[in-house]
């Protein structure tokens, strides 16, 4: 956890939203201790608490800890089920050029359209 302190200074970003280790403490629903204990490297706060650390500043655990520069809440992936034909046609598409792409979308707008 030592990373995630010295990285991003004061638990995340506290001082640089100008939020006192109390209104953390209280948002987080842990003691005002436990922040200064977390930011003084002397005790690692629990996954829970990481997570709510997480919501309050709307980004994710991996940025709190710093295993990310992604300051954004990673949002969850749904899980396409793509036919063989699909699977294929995309992996085409991909080694397109961009102006070829562009001819793509313009029949799939035309067939759509009609």
């Amino acid at each position: 956890m030592d990373k995630l302190w010295r990285r991003r200074g004061n638990c995340g970003d506290r001082k640089e939203y100008g939020i006192s280790q109390q209104r953390l403490a209280e948002a987080v629903e842990v003691s005002q201790q436990s922040i200064n204990q977390y930011e003084n490297h002397s005790v690692e706060p629990d996954l829970a608490v990481l997570a709510r650390i997480a919501d309050y500043f709307n980004t994710s655990i991996d940025f709190v800890v710093g295993h990310t520069d992604v300051r954004r809440r990673i949002e969850r992936v749904e899980e396409a089920h793509l036919t063989q034909e699909e699977l294929h046609f995309m992996i085409r598409y991909r080694s397109l050029k961009p102006h070829e792409k562009a001819c793509i979308s313009t029949v799939l707008d035309t067939l759509l359209t009609r």
